[in-house]
């Protein structure tokens, strides 16, 4: 019997070439995501995981041609140093259909950590485990509908200009940036340590 979970995380894979001829509905796409953070797990059902959508020219504000990415890039790249190989970079991004931005909430961080004093080291790592896991969902999960899509993290460097522009709420805390779109060209070959030094069985 096939594992269609098993199946689904297989073809999960980090696509750059990525176009905007997507064979979906933007409303089927938005659902997608919507469903996604709804059921990605998080320790005490915190739910701290939010998601922003761009579309379009939306998403073109984070990475075009004198968006976000690259004005706070050319901030701290070294005087004389090529900008060419960052520029395609994000040139690839910005070939897509648009951006999910993954956020944790700290306003819930915070309240968990005062009513669960006992824990309260533990809730700012559990958080991470929470976007994490809704990472991995939505990457998944649009995987599924055909979307190509892959992960970066331009955070804390485009933290607060993105703040700023789409009015982000000042206590989510910006942790991953996903562009997406329809898939160009597929991911190549992927390379895997031997499994039995990764898994341990005993019993």
């Amino acid at each position: 019997m096939t594992n269609t979970f098993i199946h689904a995380i297989e073809n999960r894979r980090s696509i750059y070439a990525l176009d905007k001829n997507v064979k979906v509905s933007k409303e089927e796409i938005i659902k997608t995501i919507q469903e996604a953070v709804k059921f990605a797990p998080s320790a005490f059902n915190s739910q701290s995981a939010h998601a922003v959508v761009l579309f379009g020219s939306e998403s073109e504000r984070i990475w075009g041609e004198g968006g976000i990415a690259e004005r706070e890039l050319r901030k701290v790249i070294p005087e004389g140093q090529s900008f060419d190989s960052t520029a395609q970079k994000l040139a690839s991004f910005n070939a897509g259909v648009g951006t999910v931005l993954f956020y944790e909430d700290q306003a819930v961080v915070k309240g968990l950590q005062e009513k669960f004093a006992l824990y309260a080291d533990n809730f700012p790592v559990w958080s991470e485990h929470s976007t994490g896991l809704t990472q991995f969902a939505v990457w998944t999960a649009l995987s599924e509908i055909g979307i190509g899509a892959s992960l970066q993290h331009y955070n804390p460097l485009i933290d607060a200009a993105v703040q700023a522009e789409f009015d982000i709420p000042k206590n989510w805390k910006l942790r991953a940036q996903m562009p997406f779109g329809n898939i160009a060209a597929p991911a190549g070959e992927k390379e895997f340590a031997p499994i039995d030094e990764r898994v341990k069985v005993f019993g």
